[in-house]
Formats: C-alpha cells, sequence, structure tokens
C-alpha cells in the first residue's frame, strides 16, 4: 500500500457479495478504517472486519427504490474526510464498474486528500460460479459490459453493437429491460442465443435461470427472478451443457452405456 498522506480515501470494492472473495487489501483497509460509507448489498460479515469504534454509515440504493442522493454522498464523504484521517468508501462489486467510484474521487480530488483504489471482484466474474465462462475460445471472442438502465432511464445505446458480435454480453441492471433486451436481439435475428439471469451471485441464497434470449421476461416471471441480478448472454452459458453432451455422445461412440 502507498505511503498516505494524512487523510485519506478508500474506494474499496467488495465483491460479489461472499466474504470470502473480498481482496486481503481490502481486508486489511477495512481493518484499520475509522470511518466506512457502506451500500446496501454489502455483506455483514465484512463490515464485522471494521474496528469496534468505526463509524458504519449506510448509504445504500434500493434498486429502483429509495435510495441516497450521489450528490448527499459526495457531501457525506467530504465531511467525514474533514473530520478524520481513514475514511473508508465500501461498494458492492468494483466501484469503477457501474459502481460510481470514480466520481466519488472526483469529489475529493482537489481537497488534499489522498485516494486509495482497491478493486473487488465484479458480479459479472459471478457467471463463473455458474459454470458459464465469461469467454472461452473459439466461442466468445470478448466481453461487452453494458448498463440496462442509463441516468436517463433508457438501455445503453451499444446493445444493437454487442448483439452483432461474437462477445459475450453482460447487462448490468437491466431487469427492468428484459422485454426490451429481447426485442433487440430478435430484432437483429438472435432470439435464441442463450442466456442466463443470475441472482445474488456467490451467495448462499443465489438463484439462476437460463433460457433463449427472446424468452427472457417469460423464464424470469415464471422462477420469480427480480432485481438485483445480472445478465448474461452468449453460446458461453449453454457451454457447459454442450459439453457435457459432447463427452456422453464420445461415451457411446466407444461402447459405454
Amino acid at each position: 500500500m502507498k505511503k498516505l498522506k494524512k487523510k485519506s480515501l478508500f474506494i474499496v470494492g467488495s465483491g460479489p457479495g461472499d466474504p470470502e472473495l473480498l481482496t486481503l487489501k481490502a481486508h486489511k483497509a477495512i481493518k484499520n478504517a475509522q470511518v466506512i460509507l457502506f451500500d446496501n448489498l454489502i455483506n455483514e460479515e465484512i463490515l464485522k472486519l471494521a474496528p469496534k469504534n468505526c463509524i458504519k454509515h449506510y448509504v445504500g440504493k434500493h434498486p429502483y427504490g429509495e435510495y441516497v442522493p450521489q450528490e448527499e454522498i459526495n457531501a457525506l464523504i467530504l465531511q467525514y474526510c474533514a473530520q478524520y484521517d481513514r475514511v473508508l468508501r465500501l461498494k458492492g462489486g468494483d466501484p469503477y464498474l457501474f459502481g460510481r467510484g470514480f466520481e466519488e474521487w472526483l469529489t475529493v480530488r482537489d481537497q488534499g486528500i489522498d485516494v486509495i483504489y482497491i478493486p473487488g471482484i465484479s458480479s459479472m466474474q459471478g457467471a463463473g460460479l455458474n459454470d458459464i465462462p465469461l469467454t472461452h475460445r473459439g466461442i466468445s471472442e470478448g466481453v461487452w459490459a453494458l448498463t440496462g438502465m442509463k441516468k436517463d432511464g433508457s438501455l445503453s445505446a451499444d446493445l444493437p453493437l454487442a448483439v452483432q458480435s461474437r462477445s459475450t454480453v453482460v447487462i448490468y441492471m437491466g431487469m427492468r429491460k428484459l422485454d426490451e433486451i429481447a426485442r433487440t436481439y430478435v430484432l437483429y435475428g438472435r432470439g435464441d442465443t442463450p442466456a442466463a439471469v443470475i441472482q445474488h451471485a456467490s451467495l448462499p441464497q443465489q438463484r439462476q435461470v437460463t433460457c433463449k434470449v427472446k424468452d427472457l421476461v417469460r423464464a424470469c416471471r415464471q422462477q420469480g427472478l427480480g432485481h438485483p441480478a445480472i445478465i448474461v448472454i452468449g453460446d458461453v452459458v449453454s457451454l457447459q451443457q454442450a459439453e457435457t453432451l459432447a463427452a456422453s455422445e464420445q461415451y457411446r461412440q466407444i461402447g459405454g452405456q
């Protein structure tokens, strides 16, 4: 960890939820924090790592519900940084991947405050915990990470471009846009592309549904899946099933039962 100035703001990613996926650097920062401003999805076990006298201030955002405005969070960061030497902003996933972490960096950049960014495992990497690799040789040439809800409420304009690529598409905050996402794929003749919706990735209550992208709305409604969740679209979703089927066929060909 680099040498700190007197006042320091730690912008820390806590990962998708499982406390054991916390990085060692994040663990150390939390154990030394004087103030922690934490989000809605932060695991309580992670908060227990903080010192007993640490101030824990909730500034969460419930998806599509009540939330603490970003401007208020920025003001709180400045307020606490003026009073304490080690203030920690704790976010789920990674703070710089749809986490507004850099907005908070900008808030303090001219205040003589040292900023330490500590990356976290993003929720989209939780797809691997469900036997879905984000890339695979010969199947996916890359990953598009898109927001399902821009500031004005619209879906990312990059989705039509992503649909036409040979890459895996991961959509954050897109559960209210399932119908629009499905229609975009159908419009480009790719409605049969495999898709998965993963809720609470890495946690005991994790749930998942897989289907064709054209059936996203129906499948999620039948399984009762809502937000928060990530949407993974691409042939990688059905890769494990395809490999299992191929292995079974090979076994039968060599005389297995």
